[in-house]
């Protein structure tokens, strides 16, 4: 099958593939680097992508950093002094205050030159580097040539302006722009992050949900919302083939303990669990009939109600079928769950586990964001 990326898309489908396609496209920009991400360490891997950032500076590249305070908790501001003095421009995103410590940037975005973009969910650290399978946690990223990098730097420049948070009208101007997805070819950008209004993220997805014959979805961490869930059973109630792999390994347990709590409705409604094996996984994928979507939204309740998220939907054949095949090389490396063997595996310890775990994300999480958005308006 030819490669998507004679259409402007191309699947990086490991952490070495989309680090090898990142760092040569920052060597080569001429004009402008745009980067952002939420997790960001000081380790080898950080300081390429840093050394990088900086030769660019110095041959003339405006050069904008965009890295989230909390996710990048471990490094500190010193790292990118160097950056800095060799023209570079890098701001936290939101500085730690328990004002307003739940909200999060949690996009993942490089930009070169407005027309060569990348994003997906891997983060700038050793756990990323690897096949996913041998080593490394298990991601997946996605190249984007062409108009849908001006729409996504244009995103970033929002961003960039308001990371400090000093704009008072920051939450109404964001939820304006967030509901004005543009399309452009085969793409579509869908932006979401936390106020009011109901996210373009979650209203696409269940649009297309609830059209769609089957779905296919890989998710590191899942808890989506009710309309979600019951759009995805749904879609298995009417004949359809509802397919998820979730983590069998997981860097956050308390939100796999929550995910859990959703197995046993999920299966009795006919979907289809497996566990992935080799390694933890961090892919975010949904296949839905004959859309796909990528980018940095996991599908759980922080991504699509709190966090500011960007996803691309894609509607080539090409690009759809290509996505077609990275979860049918997930799927081989994952183990079914099985619906009478899962339900006589749990025991009243565990169904309470994980109900609270649910409690907190699902319920207690949210709230917390949300008195903390109505502090700043």
């Amino acid at each position: 099958m030819p490669s998507s990326d004679a259409i402007g898309f191309r699947w990086l489908r490991t952490g070495d593939d989309t680090f090898a396609a990142m760092l040569p496209a920052i060597d080569t920009a001429r004009t402008s680097i745009e980067f952002e991400s939420y997790i960001y360490t000081p380790g080898p891997i950080g300081e390429r992508f840093r050394a990088a950032l900086m030769r660019a500076s110095r041959r003339g590249v405006r050069v904008q950093v965009l890295i989230d305070s909390f996710g990048s908790i471990t490094l500190s501001d010193s790292f990118w002094e160097p950056l800095r003095k060799a023209g570079g421009e890098m701001r936290w995103f939101n500085r730690l205050t328990l004002r307003r410590f739940n909200i999060r940037n949690h996009r993942k975005l490089l930009i070169c030159d407005q027309t060569l973009a990348f994003i997906g969910g891997f983060n700038v650290a050793p756990d990323w580097e690897g096949d996913g399978v041998t080593r490394g946690w298990r991601d997946l990223g996605l190249e984007i040539n062409g108009p849908l990098a001006r729409e996504l730097s244009a995103s970033f420049d929002e961003m960039f302006a308001r990371a400090d948070f000093k704009h008072k009208r920051f939450i109404r101007l964001r939820k304006r722009a967030a509901n004005r997805p543009e399309s452009v070819h085969a793409g579509e950008l869908l932006l979401s992050g936390p106020g009011r209004g109901r996210s373009p993220i979650k209203l696409a997805l269940r649009k297309d949900l609830l059209q769609a014959r089957s779905a296919q979805i890989i998710a590191a961490y899942f808890l989506p919302p009710l309309r979600l869930r019951r759009a995805l059973m749904e879609v298995a109630r009417r004949g359809g083939r509802v397919q998820l792999i979730l983590p069998g390994k997981s860097d956050v347990p308390l939100i796999q303990l929550a995910a859990h709590s959703l197995y046993q409705r999920l299966l009795r409604a006919g979907v289809e669990i497996y566990e992935y094996q080799p390694q933890i996984l961090h892919t975010k994928l949904v296949i839905a009939g004959d859309v796909a979507y990528a980018g940095s939204s996991n599908l759980d309740t922080r991504s699509l109600n709190i966090n500011y998220e960007l996803l691309v939907r894609l509607t080539d054949e090409r690009v759809v079928a290509e996505a077609r095949e990275i979860f049918a090389e997930h799927l081989s490396r994952s183990r079914q769950v099985h619906r009478m063997l899962w339900r006589k595996s749990r025991t009243f310890w565990n169904k309470l586990k994980e109900r609270l775990a649910y409690l907190f994300f699902a319920k207690l999480d949210p709230y917390v964001a949300w008195r903390q958005l109505k502090a700043m308006e």
